[in-house]
C-alpha cells in the first residue's frame, strides 16, 4: 500500500525552502505520493456550490485570499526536487486546459521526472472559475472531461494520433516524445458521483475518492458496492472492471491521531481516532481493494507540518507496513 500527502498550492504557504524540506521529509519517512490541488484563479464571488461542506459554502481562507500556484508548473518543480516520490494532480480540473497542451506538459514532466507523474482528473465544481478561465460551458464539463482524457490517451499511445470530437479535432501530426511511462502515466479519476465512477471504469483508469465528510468505516464498503452497481449499469462488463480498479482515497481531514470524530449516529468516522484505530481502518481499506491513501498534514507553521509528517509515519504507518 502507498501513502502520501498534499502539498500547498499557495506561494506564501510554501516558499521554496519549505517545499524542499517537506518533500525530503516525506520521502525519508516513506511517503511515496505528493499531491497537488488545482486552481488557476479564484473568483471574488463564489456561489454555494462547494462539494466539501454540508451547506455548499466555501471558507475563503482555505483558498488563501485568491493566491494559488499553477499545478502543472508546481508538479515540474516538485519532480525536480525529489528522487523517488510520485507527483499527483489531485485533482486537475480537466476542462480548464486545452487538451493537446496538457498532454504535452504531462508527457514532458513524466520524462524529466523519470516516469513519476500521476494525472488525477476531475470535472470541476466552480462555475465561476470556468467562466473566468474561458473553459467550455460548466454544464458540459462531464462530456468535456471524457473527451479530453480520450485525447490525452490518443496522443500518448498512437504513432499517428488523430481525433474528431465535439470540442477538439486534429490529424496528420506527430506527438513525440511519448511519456516515459507506458502506455501512459496513470490516470486517476476523482470523485464518488455516478459520472465519476462510470468514467473510472473505462480502460486504464483508476478511482480516487476525495470526500471531505468522512463516513464511518463500514460505509466505505457500501460506497464501493454502489460504485460496482453504477459501473454495471454503464454496461459492457463495468462491474467486473470496477472490481479490478486500483482504488485511492484522499483523507483530507486526517492530519494525525487524537480523539475520534463521531458521526451523527455516534459511529467513529473513518481514519480518525487513535493510532490503532487509524491503522485498523487502513487494514480494512486494503482488504476492500484500496491501494493508496493520502493525508493532509498542512499546518500554519512549517515545523508543525514537518512534525505531523514524521509523527504519523512513526505512530500509524509503522503499524501497517
Amino acid at each position: 500500500m502507498e501513502y502520501g500527502f498534499n502539498i500547498p498550492e499557495r506561494r506564501t504557504a510554501c516558499p521554496q525552502r519549505r517545499h524542499r524540506r517537506d518533500r525530503a521529509q516525506g520521502e525519508a519517512c516513506g511517503y511515496s505520493i505528493l499531491a497537488i490541488p488545482d486552481h488557476i484563479i479564484i473568483p471574488r464571488t463564489i456561489g454555494a456550490n462547494y462539494p466539501y461542506s454540508p451547506d455548499g459554502k466555501l471558507n475563503f481562507a482555505t483558498l488563501g485570499a485568491g493566491e494559488c500556484l499553477e499545478p502543472l508548473a508546481l508538479m515540474a518543480s516538485v519532480a525536480g526536487q525529489t528522487k523517488t516520490a510520485k507527483v499527483l494532480t489531485s485533482v486537475m480540473v480537466v476542462p480548464y486546459r486545452e487538451p493537446m497542451l496538457t498532454a504535452k506538459l504531462v508527457s514532458t514532466i513524466d520524462h524529466l521526472s523519470g516516469g513519476r507523474t500521476i494525472l488525477g482528473c476531475g470535472a470541476g465544481w466552480m462555475p465561476e472559475e470556468f467562466v473566468a478561465v474561458g473553459a467550455p460551458p460548466y454544464a458540459e464539463r462531464g462530456k468535456v472531461t471524457d473527451e479530453y482524457i480520450d485525447i490525452y490517451r490518443e496522443l500518448w499511445t498512437k504513432d499517428a494520433p488523430s481525433f474528431n470530437g465535439k470540442y477538439r479535432s486534429f490529424s496528420d501530426i506527430y506527438f513525440a516524445p511519448k511519456p516515459k511511462q507506458r502506455p501512459h502515466p496513470p490516470i486517476w479519476i476523482g470523485g464518488e458521483s455516478a459520472p465519476a465512477m462510470r468514467r473510472a471504469v473505462k480502460p486504464r483508469r483508476r478511482l480516487v475518492s476525495d470526500r471531505l465528510q468522512p463516513a464511518p468505516p463500514a460505509r466505505l464498503a457500501e460506497t464501493l458496492s454502489r460504485g460496482a452497481r453504477c459501473a454495471e449499469a454503464h454496461g459492457g462488463g463495468g462491474e467486473a472492471r470496477f472490481a479490478t480498479l486500483d482504488l485511492a482515497y484522499w483523507s483530507v481531514w486526517t492530519s494525525g491521531t487524537g480523539a475520534p470524530v463521531k458521526a451523527s449516529d455516534g459511529e467513529r468516522m473513518l481514519l480518525t481516532g487513535s493510532a490503532d484505530d487509524i491503522a485498523g481502518d487502513i487494514a480494512a481499506m486494503k482488504g476492500l481493494g484500496v491501494n493508496h491513501v493520502l493525508f493532509n498534514f498542512l499546518s500554519a507553521t512549517r515545523q508543525e507540518t514537518l512534525d505531523r509528517i514524521e509523527a504519523f509515519a512513526k505512530t500509524v504507518l509503522s503499524k501497517v507496513r
